[in-house]
């Protein structure tokens, strides 16, 4: 008899971005696999939004432990706000990578996207990381470990395909690269865990809403990219779990929560050049806006009546939790803002401060997801305003191509074409529009599964727990 252990059941879990019941109807090939296996609907947590339930997929915990309260927020030590960082130190709590080695040393997990990949304990990762040239130009590229899976997937699939990451040109040829670099790693390095993280269906139902036709071709076009996926996996005999972190529902109203705080005297800026930028060290109180929640950070005690009276009365504000409401909804960590506002159900926050768009900083019209003091969906769109917007793209796309410097300054600074938006907890009623699990292995999902019980369902699936 071997002393061997035996293998864990190897996992291929896929992170489809909005995956809702109303849009896996549009997907023949994921809908059967709910269909021969089983699936349920995702209690995901506050604020839903990718960084925040993806750390609550992978530890278990909620925000008040792992710490990761956003898409970003304020960082009290350095007086900035930052997004998309990308360290894994950030996030507090067991992993599931820790949680499977206990079980079964030599445990081996593949990261393939999935959010704060840099610096965590996994045998393989790849994740978006910009070329940034010492002359101020940004090339796409991707970082990898081991070093030598970079030449392996660039010599396979090209450069990773950064601006239809994010950005005007957001679409489906990322989540393709995505999706092959997984297929390639499945085969070549065959981990125990792999995770794949697909946005297709972020950009079109942000654009368009998720009731549009386009949104509904989004769905089939993504399901045609994961067919080969589950088809690698059936052959190598992994159990697949599909889920999203949250349902983007319709909306139709920017809320202002920075300029309401500006007048009320609260908010600070500073200029330079003729441009303002938002000065959160010296303001009283601002906010991080993040989809259909900000955190509003407040200086001192004695302006926290003042914040909550101003925002209170700001059309869209649907609630202010304090600190008990946020403790209550799982939000109680040093990083969360003093308040956090929730948005009516059709509304959404924007960052912008300045009162004349003449004051807006440059890189307001920028896609640019790291200077931007909050989340700016409208870098999802060419300025319709702009009827020369296409041709100074393709210039500064050809300037880009010589080698030299370049501003692709095409963002609208008019918020209103969005038409969908996430981050509010779904309500009773709208279950169709809420987050979604689905598992190769009938049987295995019954009832409502918490976000917090997704590591521990996982583990239970590779025969860990």
């Amino acid at each position: 008899m071997s002393d061997t252990p035996r293998r864990p059941a190897p996992l291929l879990v896929l992170d489809v971005v909005g995956l809702t019941p109303r849009l896996l109807r549009r997907m023949p090939r994921l809908q059967a696999l709910a269909r021969t296996g089983s699936h349920a609907p995702v209690t995901t947590v506050l604020p839903a939004v990718t960084c925040t339930v993806q750390s609550t997929f992978l530890t278990g915990a909620l925000p008040a432990e792992h710490g990761i309260v956003g898409n970003g927020w304020y960082f009290r030590e350095l007086g900035d706000i930052l997004l998309w960082r990308q360290h894994n130190g950030l996030v507090g709590g067991d992993k599931i990578w820790d949680a499977a080695r206990r079980a079964h040393p030599g445990y081996t997990v593949a990261n393939i996207c999935w959010w704060y990949a840099m610096g965590a304990d996994t045998d393989i990762t790849v994740t978006p990381r910009p070329v940034y040239y010492a002359d101020g130009r940004k090339e796409p590229d991707c970082y990898t470990r081991p070093a030598s899976l970079h030449g392996e997937l660039t010599a396979k699939l090209g450069v990773f395909p950064l601006f239809q990451f994010w950005g005007p040109g957001a679409g489906l040829v990322s989540s393709r690269w995505i999706a092959e670099a997984t297929r390639h790693i499945m085969r070549t390095r065959d981990p125990d865990l792999t995770l794949c993280y697909l946005p297709h269906l972020d950009y079109d139902l942000q654009r368009y809403g998720p009731d549009d036709p386009r949104s509904h071709r989004a769905a089939a076009e993504l399901d045609a990219v994961i067919a080969p996926l589950l088809d690698d996996a059936a052959r190598q005999g992994r159990t697949v779990v599909a889920l999203s972190e949250y349902g983007i529902t319709p909306v139709s109203r920017p809320v202002d929560v920075n300029r309401a705080l500006r007048r009320a005297g609260l908010l600070e800026v500073h200029a330079q050049d003729g441009m303002e930028y938002l000065d959160p060290m010296a303001s009283r109180a601002f906010a991080v806006a993040d989809h259909q929640v900000a955190h509003v950070y407040i200086r001192r005690p004695e302006d926290l009546a003042a914040a909550r009276e101003t925002l209170a009365a700001l059309p869209g504000v649907e609630r202010l939790l304090d600190d008990e409401g946020k403790k209550a909804h799982g939000l109680g960590h040093p990083r969360s803002g003093e308040l956090i506002a929730l948005a009516e159900p059709d509304a959404w926050f924007t960052y912008y401060y300045w009162l004349d768009d003449a004051r807006a900083p440059d890189f307001a019209r920028l896609v640019d997801i790291h200077r931007k003091p909050g989340y700016d969906p409208a870098e999802l769109f060419l300025d319709p305003e702009d009827p020369c917007v296409r041709l100074r793209a393709a210039a500064a796309l050809a300037r880009k191509k010589l080698g030299m410097r370049y501003r692709m300054a095409v963002v609208p600074l008019d918020p209103s074409p969005i038409r969908g938006s996430h981050g509010r907890l779904p309500t009773g009623d709208d279950t169709g529009n809420g987050p979604l699990i689905v598992c190769s292995t009938p049987r295995a999902l019954s009832g409502r599964i918490a976000a917090t019980d997704v590591k521990t369902l996982l583990l239970r699936l590779a025969g860990l727990h």
